[in-house]
């Protein structure tokens, strides 16, 4: 690859690493993975740079995101067990900002991949029906299927949830994260 194109590629990570990382935890349900997710699929779309066509790479990479997530969801038979890092009384407790977040990726956790993976773009993406079902391989009525079923479910965990401990304040919706 030449250097422009390895400018055009570092210039796109910068920009929009976040936003792949962001839908890389929602479908993974874990930093580590997502990180060794996102990483993943950026390598594939490095070797493939230069025949990306269009203005926005973004959807292409994405794409690559997604279908590597269920490939891993497939390949994956154990989990590992990461311990994590004592609690550093210096820095301020975010917990309550982030514990109805934490609860809406736990729902979204008790989904089927496939389920999630349309609700992850659906809503944290803002992709339209046809956008989604083309980057998924389904038709249209199948993305509307599954969202309907998969919010309906989101639902029904997140209200059992908060009648089993009275969660003060209001469920947050895909749209926040």
């Amino acid at each position: 690859m030449g250097r422009r194109d390895d400018d055009a590629f570092e210039a796109f990570v910068a920009a929009r690493s976040a936003d792949l990382m962001r839908t890389a935890v929602l479908l993974t349900r874990d930093r580590g993975h997502a990180e060794d997710l996102l990483q993943t699929a950026l390598v594939k779309a490095y070797r493939r740079w230069s025949r990306i066509d269009g203005a926005d790479p973004y959807p292409y990479v994405r794409r690559v995101l997604v279908t590597t997530a269920a490939s891993w969801r497939r390949l994956r038979v154990t989990q590992e067990i990461v311990s994590l890092p004592a609690f550093d009384a210096g820095t301020p407790d975010v917990t309550e900002a982030h514990a109805e977040r934490d609860r809406v990726a736990a729902a979204l956790g008790t989904l089927p991949p496939r389920m999630r993976a349309v609700l992850v773009l659906r809503y944290a993406e803002d992709l339209s029906e046809a956008a989604t079902a083309e980057m998924l391989g389904v038709s249209v009525h199948t993305v509307r299927s599954q969202t309907v079923r998969g919010l309906a479910r989101l639902r029904t965990v997140l209200a059992a949830e908060s009648q089993g401990a009275r969660a003060a304040g209001p469920v947050i919706v895909l749209e926040e994260f």
